[in-house]
């Protein structure tokens, strides 16, 4: 029991120091969030405007676009490191400030845009995701983003 509890200890004070470490600068950390959302934007898009009938639907498309969201998402928190909060970013100060909610939110999106590969063969369950996986986005934009 000793081992596991300090097994468990180093790894909460590890974990967050790797994460860090991948990152020589804050500015680093900003660029990289950056470019997961804009890729995880791009393809989002696509899906979005398939499910608003703007694009037409295709299952072969809306499956790799939904794939990639669904793989580039489990990153995509990874470069709100601390130092990170200044500099070109729209960032609130907020989500160091309320981490715990922040997370939370983090959390909502990963559970939503699982469901994205599995819905992208029939647009009406495509419609009802995509909705979803906006919604929890949009949240969190609202709360956490500088507008």
């Amino acid at each position: 029991m000793k081992k596991l509890l300090m097994g468990i200890i180093a790894s909460c004070i590890f974990v967050p120091l790797v994460t860090q470490a991948q990152f020589a600068k804050p500015e680093d950390a900003i660029k990289y969030r950056k470019s997961v959302f804009s890729v995880m934007g791009n393809h989002f898009g696509r899906l979005a405007g398939m499910a608003q009938g703007k694009i037409p639907f295709d299952a072969k498309i809306a499956k790799e676009d939904a794939d990639l969201i669904a793989f580039i998402a489990k990153y995509s928190l990874r470069g709100f490191i601390s130092g990170s909060d200044k500099g070109e970013t729209k960032a609130s100060p907020k989500i160091w400030e309320e981490t715990s909610k922040f997370e939370q939110y983090g959390d909502k999106l990963l559970s939503e845009v699982v469901k994205l590969p599995q819905s992208a063969g029939k647009i009406d369950d495509l419609k009802a995701v995509v909705a979803s996986v906006g919604g929890s986005c949009k949240s969190c934009h609202d709360d956490f983003r500088l507008k």
